[in-house]
C-alpha cells in the first residue's frame, strides 16, 4: 500500500487551488492529477473500500482545512446506485476499481427532469460535474457481480454541503447533507435515500 500517492495528489490540488484557477483549469490540470492518482489501484487502505449490503458508502479521505476541496472514496456494492441528485460545486470522479455508469438529467419546461446521455467510467478514467454545465445525475455500479470504487474530488467539503435529491417526474426536491460513512455524525445521505 502506498498512501504517499494520496498525499501527493492532495498537495498538487492544494497548490493548484492556491492560484484561484478557473473551473476550466481545474478540470484540465486537476483532472491530470486525479488521473495519476487512479492510474494504479494499490494505495487505498482497506478501511475505505468496505461495501455495505444495502447502500453505497462515502468515505472521507481528505478535507481541505479551508474548505476548498474534499477527496472521498465511493464504494458501491453490485447494482447499488444513487437517487437523482445534484452537487452545487464542481466535481471530478476518478474510477479506481470496477466501473460506474452516470446518467445526466435535465430540467424540462414543466419542471420535470428528463434523463439524457449516460456514460461508463472505467479504471483510470475521470469524469466531471459542474453546476455550470451538468450538475444533476444518477450514478450506479455498472457491475452486478462485484464492487466498484471511485475517488471523488469536490470544490468544497461535500459531506457538509446542503444539496438535493429529485423526484424526476415532478422535479420536486428534498434537501440533504450527505455526511460520511467514517464520521461520528449520522450519514444523512444514506438515511434519507435508503429506499430510493
Amino acid at each position: 500500500m502506498q498512501e504517499g500517492k494520496l498525499l501527493t495528489f492532495v498537495k498538487g490540488m492544494a497548490q493548484l487551488l492556491e492560484e484561484q484557477p478557473s473551473e476550466a483549469i481545474i478540470f484540465s490540470k486537476g483532472k491530470m492529477l486525479l488521473e495519476a492518482l487512479v492510474r494504479e489501484d494499490d494505495w487505498l487502505p482497506a478501511d475505505f473500500c468496505k461495501t455495505h449490503p444495502d447502500y453505497y458508502q462515502q468515505y472521507l479521505l481528505y478535507a481541505d482545512p479551508l474548505d476548498r476541496f474534499s477527496v472521498v472514496s465511493f464504494v458501491w456494492g453490485p447494482n447499488q446506485k444513487t437517487p437523482v441528485h445534484n452537487h452545487t460545486v464542481w466535481g471530478m470522479v476518478g474510477q479506481l476499481r470496477g466501473q460506474e455508469r452516470s446518467a445526466n438529467y435535465y430540467r424540462q419546461a414543466d419542471g420535470s427532469l428528463k434523463p439524457g446521455e449516460s456514460s461508463v467510467c472505467k479504471p483510470g478514467e475521470v469524469a466531471t460535474v459542474s453546476p455550470n454545465t451538468h450538475d444533476i445525475h444518477v450514478v450506479a455500479n455498472d457491475l452486478d457481480d462485484q464492487a466498484s470504487i471511485s475517488i471523488h474530488v469536490y470544490g468544497g467539503n461535500i459531506g457538509r454541503i446542503q444539496r438535493a435529491v429529485f423526484e424526476p417526474t415532478t422535479g420536486a426536491e428534498k434537501l440533504f447533507v450527505s455526511g460520511y460513512a467514517n464520521s461520528v455524525s449520522p450519514n444523512l445521505w444514506n438515511m434519507s435515500t435508503k429506499s430510493a
